[in-house]
């Protein structure tokens, strides 16, 4: 009798634990995503590529003509960095204390990461529009659209008397790109509806991968340790993910209208868009990527940073004014209604 009441509890702690499990495993499987604050920021200018510093927890974020610096947890403003013509984005090289940023007036701008002071100009070609570093080469790299060429810089140059490397020419017009860390640079090539892969050290194009079904690519991000591109592209919408070895497409999954960026946290990859949806992937046990939640956060909310500690996206938008039946082109946003979705796991 004791034997048999010792299976009955036995089978039933089982039962329960099971249970628990299932429901654990359900909890998880309906987690999501969730716009968790936003921060009314204000001030003139548009906005373009946000950077998120997270071991300072600070947001660089372009405004046209200057770059503010938003504390990451409150949004409030700690500097603004002034002197540019038509900003696009931020990088941070905190080996050598510097901040640069690329302007589309033909410029990078170097400011010094301490104090927030421009050190110096350094001339670029037209429409300088992506930047980001790349460890391997230490260099940083950034791309000219209507020049259809990539570009290169010591991070210690002399900010008030250096100038560039010689440009890399790529037979079409860049948008963003992505470097491995081991040599090479991918780029997209919007007018192409290609990526173009770079060796850094030859300086030169070694390959065109086409990103059909996609077309015209402009976000781009990169998962070093799998080599897998993610490949935001407008026409059609498509998350593209893109193997770095050979150009083989692996998944296109359905995102919003208008994307401008995708990133990747070292888990999952994300695609923002102008129709105000961010589309979060992931790749399942059986190794196929899928649309694990797609996000309503706001009209405009085209592109985003990620902290890769907290995971939280920062995406910047504003309010904008609504337009008139038959008009066409981008609506003009409001003055003073800049602001910053914060969106975090829940």
């Amino acid at each position: 009798m004791n034997v048999r009441r010792k299976s009955t509890s036995t089978l039933i702690l089982v039962l329960l634990t099971l249970v628990l499990l299932g429901l654990r495993g359900r909890a998880a499987a309906q987690a999501g995503w969730a716009v968790e604050k936003t921060f009314q920021v204000g001030g003139e200018g548009g906005f373009d590529y946000i950077t998120v510093d997270a071991e300072n927890s600070r947001l660089y974020v372009p405004r046209s003509t200057h770059t503010m610096v938003l504390d990451a947890n409150s949004g409030k403003t700690l500097a603004d960095i002034p002197g540019q013509k038509h900003n696009h984005g931020v990088v941070l090289v905190p080996k050598v204390g510097r901040g640069f940023i690329g302007d589309g007036g033909g410029a990078v701008v170097i400011f010094d990461l301490k104090t927030n002071l421009v050190l110096g100009t350094i001339a670029a070609k037209p429409d300088t529009d992506a930047i980001i570093f790349d460890e391997a080469s230490g260099l940083v790299l950034f791309d000219s659209g209507d020049e259809g060429v990539l570009m290169t810089l010591k991070p210690d140059v002399d900010p008030k008397n250096g100038t560039i490397d010689a440009p890399i020419a790529l037979g079409g017009k860049p948008e963003y790109l992505a470097a491995d860390g081991a040599g090479k640079v991918y780029i997209n090539l919007q007018d192409k509806n290609e990526v173009v892969v770079v060796d850094i050290r030859a300086r030169k194009v070694i390959a065109h991968w086409p990103v059909a079904p996609g077309g015209s690519p402009v976000g781009m991000s990169m998962d070093t340790k799998k080599r897998r591109l993610f490949v935001g592209c407008q026409n059609p919408p498509k998350l593209i993910v893109m193997s770095a070895d050979d150009g083989k497409v692996l998944a296109d999954l359905p995102i919003g209208a208008g994307v401008d960026a995708t990133k990747f946290d070292g888990k999952n990859a994300f695609a923002s868009s102008r129709d105000g949806k961010l589309v979060v992937a992931g790749e399942n046990a059986s190794g196929k990527f899928e649309v694990l939640q797609t996000l309503s956060t706001a009209v405009g909310a085209k592109t985003m940073d990620i902290d890769p500690s907290s995971h939280k996206a920062y995406l910047p938008t504003a309010e904008f004014e609504e337009q008139k039946p038959g008009a066409t082109g981008r609506p003009k946003a409001k003055a003073g209604t800049f602001k910053i979705l914060v969106v975090a796991a829940h």
